[in-house]
Formats: structure tokens, C-alpha cells, sequence
């Protein structure tokens, strides 16, 4: 007994350090199994890694180290490793492979610029690994100039798509996906990043001013610096917030679905204003439809939630 004792110590001791070597620098195991509140990291610091691109990037959070990948947004790939994958995003923009790798150097590229000053991580520790090997979490990453994802998208460096999670100070991510939605239908009605690289517009990004989201976990505002070139908000539900819209009193007086002309409506470039004109289609719907793309023609609108054959015959004729 005394024998088997002290080899069962001396294994438990060995491990015991082991695993006190290899943790430095690593999140705990409670961390890896997520969080029901947000961990809020802040004062980060971007560090430099070859495997950094627009939306996955290694990050020091004082001593410890973390893989982050952003949610609701998907940038292209920097090389041609995943080839499937960038076949994929190509298709999206409709722009070529080569087209694609160049697109996802410049989100890198606009990336290491965003988070060369300290910003604020917001993670749930949710596993984001996909086909990586290395602990990788889904977060929001808020810069001096707002939300990182919404950066990216607004410049045409990153596609809606996604894990999603309900926003810091949100239930629902039905807000964020909407206002997603609009940055990317901005960025392509400009021709800008992904949108204009077949036009040689890759690395020119949005001029007008964007109104780019600071999360708030407990819900209560709080002051953030306006740059010059954007100003930020909060996502925080409030009345005089710029997601809003208008009353249902106001919809109900509104006369512009009664002059929608037929077949002029483009399904891949409408905005949800645009949608939201045709008979049937509300601030819901129009936001389904938005997160469907891209479609082939509008003939797919069929394969949208909520479209059965009697709407469909309804809203088929005001698209082109």
C-alpha cells in the first residue's frame, strides 16, 4: 500500500506542475466553458501574429494571453489555406478568389490599425474554435471609435455572417443584425472594400460619418470620446436611439407603399426603408430578407421565413 501510494503522489505532484507551466498565460478552465455574464477585458493589446487577420486576432489581457474571433461578421481570408471558405466569400461580393485574399489583407490590415491603441474585449468565453486547433472565443471588440465588426463592415471589409450573440445591454441581436445589415448596404451602394475591388476600390473606406455602437453590459449610458471622423452611441434601448423607427402611427400615415412601382426594387441592394415600402413586407420581414443574401434572383424569395406562396404573390411584382 505504501508502495502504491507514493507512486500515485509523485504522478499527482508531476501533473500538478505541469498544468501550473502550461496555464501561464491561458485562460482557467471555468473560462473555456463560458461565461452567462459578459467578461469585460479592458485596456487591451493586440499582439502580432501571422495568424491575425480582420476578425480573428491574438490579445493580451494583462498577463494572460486570448485567441478572439468577432461575432456577426466574417471577413475574408488572408491566403489561400482554406480554399472552400474563400470560394465561398468570393461568391458573396461576387468578386474573384484573388480578389477576395486581397480584400482580406486589407481588413487585416484595417484591423491592426483599429486595435494599434488599447480597446475593451466583451466575451462570454464561447468557443469559437472552428477549424482551429489553438482555444479561440467569439467576442465584441470595442475601439475608440466603437465596434470593431461594425468597422469592418461599414468599410466593406467583412460580410454579415456568423455566430451571433444579443449585444452587451441587449436581449435581442436582431438590432445589431438590422443595423449590420444597413453598414453593408452602405458600403456596397458606394462600392467601397469588397464591394468595389473589381473596380480597383479595395482600399478605399467610407468618408461620411458612421454612428458605430459602444456596448453598455449593465445598461446604464455612459460617456465615450467622439472622434473626429465618427461619432459613437450606445446600444442601450432608448428612445432617441438611431436604430429606431418610426411609430406605428406614423407607418400607418405614410403613403409610401401606395406609390411603390412595380419590378423597380433590387432584392441583393434594397435597404430595410426601401423594403419596408412594399405591400406586406414589415420592419421584421425586411430584416429576414436582408439577412438571406444574397439571392440568385427574387424569384428566391420564396426560400425566406415567413414567405409562404400567398406572400410571395403579393411582393413578387415590386422586385426586378
Amino acid at each position: 500500500m505504501t508502495f502504491r501510494f507514493s507512486i500515485f503522489s509523485r504522478v499527482c505532484a508531476s501533473a500538478l506542475i505541469l498544468v501550473g507551466v502550461l496555464g501561464i498565460g491561458f485562460v482557467s478552465v471555468p473560462a473555456r466553458e463560458g461565461s452567462k455574464e459578459w467578461v469585460v477585458l479592458k485596456d487591451c493589446r493586440l499582439i502580432a501574429n501571422p495568424a491575425n487577420d480582420g476578425d480573428s486576432f491574438h490579445v493580451s489581457s494583462g498577463v494572460k494571453e486570448y485567441l478572439f474571433r468577432l461575432y456577426f461578421v466574417d471577413a475574408p481570408e488572408t491566403d489561400e489555406m482554406t480554399p472552400r471558405r474563400l470560394v465561398d466569400q468570393a461568391k458573396y461580393f461576387a468578386i474573384t478568389v484573388p480578389q477576395a485574399i486581397e480584400v482580406g489583407q486589407a481588413a487585416k490590415a484595417f484591423t491592426q490599425q483599429k486595435l494599434s491603441q488599447p480597446f475593451t474585449v466583451f466575451t462570454h468565453m464561447s468557443d469559437a474554435m472552428g477549424q482551429s486547433r489553438l482555444e479561440r472565443f467569439y467576442a465584441f471588440v470595442e475601439t475608440r471609435d466603437g465596434d470593431l465588426g461594425e468597422q469592418l463592415v461599414r468599410n466593406g471589409l467583412a460580410r454579415v455572417y456568423g455566430f451571433k450573440a444579443a449585444p452587451p445591454g441587449l436581449t435581442s441581436s436582431r438590432v445589431e443584425l438590422v443595423k449590420l445589415q444597413q453598414l453593408e448596404d452602405q458600403a456596397r451602394q458606394e462600392r467601397i472594400g469588397a464591394w468595389g475591388a473589381s473596380v480597383g476600390r479595395t482600399n478605399l473606406h467610407a468618408q461620411a460619418p458612421t454612428d458605430f455602437s459602444s456596448f453598455v453590459p449593465d445598461g446604464n449610458s455612459r460617456g465615450t470620446a467622439r472622434p473626429d471622423s465618427s461619432t459613437i452611441v450606445s446600444l442601450t434601448p432608448r428612445s432617441n436611439a438611431p436604430i429606431m423607427r418610426s411609430s406605428p402611427v406614423e407607418a400607418n400615415k405614410s403613403h409610401a407603399k401606395e406609390k411603390t412601382p412595380l419590378g423597380n426594387i433590387d432584392i441583393n441592394t434594397a435597404t430595410e426603408k426601401e423594403l419596408t415600402t412594399v405591400p406586406g413586407i414589415g420592419h421584421v420581414m425586411a430584416a429576414r430578407i436582408i439577412a438571406a443574401r444574397p439571392f440568385r434572383s427574387a424569384d428566391d424569395l420564396k426560400k425566406v421565413s415567413g414567405i409562404g406562396d400567398k406572400k410571395y404573390a403579393q411582393i413578387r411584382p415590386y422586385f426586378q
